[in-house]
């Protein structure tokens, strides 16, 4: 299971990616992404979610979200893009 740190902004994105992209390879065929740690996000949270999908999608593989913080569901609401964010 691959997780996300506490703080997710603007300033951390690539650097967020980029370690949870590396992590792929020893992930199965459904990759689990642990949000519960995040404390401090905004909407780059998403768009580094969005990213990992579609990295996964290319390596066929699918992608779902555990433990994502109810503001940031709701900015996914917001976004329309809650149903490309699946849950656990």
């Amino acid at each position: 299971m691959l997780s996300l740190p506490t703080e997710l902004t603007h300033d951390q994105a690539k650097k967020c990616l980029a370690q949870l992209t590396s992590g792929l390879a020893l992930e199965g065929a459904q990759v689990v992404v642990d949000a519960s740690a995040l404390q401090r996000f905004d909407s780059s949270a998403l768009a580094v979610l969005l990213e990992l999908r579609r990295i996964c999608l290319r390596a066929g593989k699918g992608l779902q979200v555990k433990g994502l913080p109810k503001h940031l569901g709701d900015l996914a609401t917001l976004y329309g893009i809650e149903s490309l964010l699946p849950l656990v």
